[in-house]
């Protein structure tokens, strides 16, 4: 005999829900509409797909997103200049304006990343009260 598919619940595992960027109420629906890096600008959804949840939980919220972000543009900042310097860039006189470049490139490319990933971090790690419900769907909420 096989089980019932609509009463079976799939469990989706908080990383992954978190890494593909799904709603943090239900784990289905997508936050942004387009991928990480592409041609488009990044637009995320107002509401879940599936649940319906509203991200912006109230106007202003993903101000706080700004200070996620700029603690991981420091992070990745502090990670590239120590490589850099392992891999044999001494930070001398002549050798600041490398540093500053490779800096300024690293920042420019994880942008897109960041961007994403702090609002996404701000949702799921940062937001009291906003739990896993497996069995939410539009039409209970």
């Amino acid at each position: 005999m096989e089980p019932n598919k609509e009463n079976q619940e799939l469990h989706i595992s908080q990383w992954s829900a978190f890494v593909n960027a799904k709603c943090p109420r239900c784990r289905v629906g997508k936050v942004f509409t387009g991928p990480t890096y592409g041609l488009k600008i990044q637009k995320m959804n107002e509401v879940c797909p599936h649940c319906a949840l509203k991200f912006e939980r109230e106007p202003g919220y993903f101000y706080v997103a700004m200070f996620v972000s700029y603690a991981m543009n420091v992070a990745e900042m502090i990670t590239v200049s120590v490589a850099a310097y392992i891999f044999g860039l001494k930070l001398e006189y002549d050798n600041l304006w490398y540093f500053v470049l490779l800096l300024f490139c690293t920042t420019l490319l994880f942008s897109p990343f960041n961007y994403r990933y702090s609002r996404i971090t701000l949702l799921y790690w940062l937001s009291p009260g906003l739990n896993y419900e497996p069995n939410r769907s539009k039409l209970k909420s």
